[in-house]
This record gives structure tokens, sequence and C-alpha cells, in this order.
């Protein structure tokens, strides 16, 4: 689903995206409003998201779409043209999936729609060390108590602790002298325990809730 206030924009992503096999536009909004009905009433995979858009931010929307689906909630890529801050963290907190630039090639709006859909978060590189730093420098003195976290068992911990800091699959096997199959086996499992569909939204969970501490 495009959600996009400018319809040459959505038109631009249509064409690009329906080049790819695997790929269905099954919808297009031009507001946060709009958006937020048409996700309840059709259920897309992917949606894509506008930040700024008259007649409700794609940060609200993103909020709105994701507690009307809790159980099998939609991934969504936020795109925009702003490499901002206030936008990367509002996006993210808000629950998005990933976060990508409007000027990528557009072979990477495609691998980024792929990955979330299946369940691998993503941001774009541009930002990715700058998003782990800022929500190291934003984590709370305090964290507040969290259930899930008593759930996971201490592998699972620590894997999820090293992905807050920055580590591939890989170089998370590597630290803990472990097979990489292990490592997504182990995540996989702290993803349900703590109730995340991926990898960026595992990272927000763990500096909001203390376990990226040390």
């Amino acid at each position: 689903m495009l959600v996009d206030d400018q319809a040459v924009v959505r038109a631009g992503f249509r064409v690009l995206l329906e080049q790819a096999d695997d790929i269905e536009v099954v919808a297009e909004a031009s507001s946060g409003s709009s958006a937020v009905a048409v996700a309840a009433r059709l259920r897309p995979d992917v949606i894509c998201m506008d930040v700024r858009m008259p007649g409700g931010d794609g940060l609200t929307a993103t909020r709105e779409i994701l507690a009307d689906a809790p159980e099998s909630p939609p991934a969504i890529l936020v795109v925009t043209t702003f490499d901002l801050d206030e936008y990367v963290f509002g996006a993210l907190e808000s629950g998005a999936s990933g976060f990508i630039l409007k000027d990528c090639e557009p072979e990477d709006l495609i691998d980024a729609i792929r990955r979330l859909a299946n369940g691998y978060g993503l941001v774009d590189q541009v930002v990715t060390r700058r998003v782990i730093s800022e929500f190291a420098r934003r984590r709370p003195a305090a964290p507040p108590e969290s259930a899930a976290a008593h759930q996971l068992t201490p592998r699972e911990a620590e894997i999820v602790r090293l992905l807050a800091k920055g580590f591939s699959n890989n170089e998370i096997a590597d630290a803990l002298f472990i097979e990489t199959s292990t490592v997504k086996s182990h995540l996989g499992r702290a993803m349900t325990k703590i109730g995340v569909r991926d990898r960026v939204q595992t990272v927000v969970w763990a500096y909001q809730n203390g376990l990226a501490a040390s």
C-alpha cells in the first residue's frame, strides 16, 4: 500500500514496484486518515508511508494502524525526503519497521519492501549508526520494568543486547562462538516473547526497556 499526498510520487512508486514480480500494489492513500481506513479494510502486508501530509501525518497514522491490528500488524516503511533525526526516531518509536529516503535507488526500495515483508526491519544505511547512538543517548536513567524482559533466557537477552549495539547476525555469532543459525533461532524466540515483528523494533524495545544498558 502506498501512502503519499503527491499523486506523482505514488504513480512513480507504483511503476517501480510493479516491475517486481513478487510485489503487488493493492491500494493508495493521500493522507494519514485515509491510510488508516484503507489499511483497516485491506490489511496490506507492507505500507510505504510518507511522513508529512495534510489531513493527518504519517507518524500518527502509523501508530493508529498498528494499534488497530495488534495480532497481525503490517510492516510500515517510512519513505521521506527528510534525513532528520526527529522523523527517524518518531517513525521508529511509532512502531515503523523501517525508514528509507525518497532519493534511494529503485532497487533499494524494492529490496526494503521485500525485507519488511519477510520480517526484517530496515533503516537507511546513511542513518543506521546514528539511530542506534541516539537511542543510546536517549535511554532513560531508570527504564520501566518489563515483564517480557524477564521471559527471555540469558542467551536470548545477550543476543538482543548485541543486536541493539548494532551487531549483525554474523558478528553476534562470532562474539558468542555460536552458529549464525543459532543466533536467528534465539532472536526469533526473543522477538515472539517481547511482541515485536522485526529487528528494528527489537532494537527500539531493547533501549526502551534497559536491555541495552551494558
